[in-house]
């Protein structure tokens, strides 16, 4: 538990970083020789990126590894059964896979680049196998954000319309509230009428009752929540997330255009000017706010899309209902999405800030093709979840207009929610 949460704090320390350096570049420029800042400088900052990396590092490949094999372990035979003995037996496993690790770089180098420099440099630990192979993990965390990103955009709105009190627009509340409260009433009598002995339909009942339990008190909510609450917050609420992912999609649009028209448009390196030497937006400290919230709103939004795909839906943490494997695993996953968001922001041309220390020096940042492949698939796929989204009331009405609406073609989970219409009757919203 002490290593997931000190991999949790890392994580968080990946993420603040890239704003905590854009805020300390523009306030460098605007205060260039205040006394009581001379503490921040580019030293500072440029150690700061490399503990993080470093921290990265060892989370990464020792402490989870380590947290895993531990929870694992039960000891060798012929020991005496204990910590201790757990203790060695994962240090054997993580021995092993390091070697193991290593081994299949040695192979792979040999067969792919099999040269006197190239041999040379695998003896070089720290200075070829470790940047190497987070610079392979933060690829796999930028696929990953591919991925999650675009789907989390579209999914924000729905999480938000979760979170926050709809606007009553033709809807009488107190009818509905009625309407629940006698269903509530009504599975209550039956659920006191069934015999304890049917088992099976005393489950069927309670969850049915959960089901309309959680109704009624989302309609006391919304009928509690003030005018101010229902008809203004909500509306700006989803205007505001529009504009920010409209935003996102246009930056990422002008940054496809600058790497086909300026080399120096390539996130590749370290060779900006330095910290405090220039303003790192046109726009000056409002755009270096700007990229600030855009920032953490790809961050947020990754997150939320995480959770969101298929292949993961299983392995969101639920409160008093998680094993420990789950919880590093999701820690794991945490931390290779937040060591790419400032990777993937410098890529995507959302920040113009030149990555320092290892996090500058993934060689495949260098290729144009695959700088230009990732801004083209983040802007068409984030796109069409933002069409899918919006157009998929339109999409559902047009199948029933066709009657196809019975051959399950939309996978809206929308389509099984219902809820009581003015006149008592239910209706799919």
């Amino acid at each position: 538990l002490f290593l997931s949460t000190f991999t949790l704090a890392v994580s968080a320390g990946a993420v603040l970083l890239l704003p905590f350096s854009i805020i300390s570049n523009e306030i460098l420029l605007s205060f260039p020789q205040n006394y009581y800042i001379q503490w921040l400088n580019g030293s500072l900052i440029h150690g700061l990126w490399n503990l993080a990396s470093l921290f990265s590092n060892l989370c990464l490949f020792v402490l989870m590894p380590f947290a895993f094999f531990f929870l694992e372990s039960e000891g060798f035979a012929g020991l005496k059964k204990g910590i201790r003995a757990r203790i060695l037996e994962t240090l054997v496993m993580l021995i092993l896979l390091a070697l193991l690790i290593l081994g299949i770089v040695w192979v792979a180098s040999a067969l792919i680049d099999n040269d006197a420099a190239s041999m040379e440099s695998l003896y070089d630990l720290w200075e070829f196998y470790l940047p190497y192979l987070y610079s392979c993990i933060s690829l796999m965390g930028c696929l990953l954000l591919l991925l999650c990103t675009p789907v989390g955009l579209s999914r924000m709105f729905t999480v938000m319309g979760q979170l926050l009190v709809k606007p009553t627009i033709l809807e009488d509340l107190d009818e509905q509230m009625y309407i629940i409260t006698l269903e509530e009433e009504a599975i209550q009598r039956k659920l006191n009428g069934v015999s304890s002995t049917v088992e099976y339909q005393t489950v069927e009942l309670e969850r049915e009752l959960e089901k309309v339990k959680g109704k009624k008190t989302n309609l006391e909510r919304r009928k509690k929540a003030s005018a101010w609450e229902r008809n203004l917050v909500y509306p700006a609420v989803m205007i505001l997330l529009l504009i920010e992912t409209s935003f996102s999609v246009l930056l990422v649009a002008l940054n496809i255009l600058y790497l086909l028209v300026d080399e120096t448009a390539m996130p590749k390196g370290s060779g900006g000017p330095g910290i405090g030497n220039a303003s790192l937006s046109t726009f000056g400290f409002v755009g270096a706010a700007l990229e600030i919230i855009l920032i953490f709103y790809l961050m947020v939004s990754s997150v939320v899309g995480f959770y969101s795909l298929r292949f993961f839906e299983n392995f969101t943490p639920r409160k008093d209902d998680t094993t420990m494997t789950k919880i590093i695993g999701n820690c794991v996953s945490i931390l290779v999405l937040s060591s790419a968001l400032p990777v993937m922001s410098r890529t995507l041309g959302i920040t113009r800030f030149d990555l320092l220390g290892d996090f500058g020096r993934f060689n495949w940042l260098g290729n144009f093709y695959i700088v230009l492949s990732y801004n083209l698939l983040f802007a068409i796929m984030t796109t069409l979840c933002l069409v899918r989204k919006f157009t998929s009331a339109v999409r559902e009405e047009l199948l029933k207009a066709l009657g196809l609406d019975k051959l399950h073609l939309s996978n809206n989970p929308r389509d099984s929610e219902t809820k009581p219409s003015a006149n008592g009757h239910q209706k799919t919203l």
